[in-house]
């Protein structure tokens, strides 16, 4: 980074985004998936409605905006240091490779693999890097 100016309302977006994801996160935990959980971290009770893959992939879903609401505001906070335009291109795509890897994970642990949306994740994220 440079000794340019900031841009503070891009910096407050960042920080704004970081703080939704981790409310985001930490909410559901607390008021949705803590009742679906009989055993381990993982939710696994889904009531008479939902099966346990569908509790599962709903808590990857739910923590995948959070993993991108972050890998957003890292973009965002990034943007408001001025700097060359190729180094804020590069940082936009490690943080696209970041967010999309994180999801990739979500979903690929929460249905052992069988939801196949972590392949198109993992694909995106792959492509980001050989760009």
């Amino acid at each position: 980074m440079t000794d340019a100016p900031v841009h503070p309302l891009l910096l407050a977006a960042g920080a704004l985004a970081f703080l939704v994801a981790a409310i985001h996160s930490v909410a559901g935990e607390y008021m949705i998936f803590r009742r679906q959980r009989t055993t381990g971290w993982m939710p696994d009770n889904g009531g008479n409605v939902l099966r346990i893959r569908h509790v599962r992939i709903l808590w990857a879903s739910w923590h995948l905006t959070s993993a991108f609401g972050i890998a957003l505001g890292a973009i965002l906070v990034r943007l408001a240091f001025a700097d060359s335009p190729e180094v804020q291109r590069l940082f936009v795509e490690r943080a696209v490779i970041g967010g999309m890897l994180a999801g990739a994970l979500f979903v690929f642990v929460a249905t052992r693999g069988r939801h196949p949306g972590w392949i198109g994740l993992l694909g995106v994220a792959v492509l980001t890097w050989l760009a």
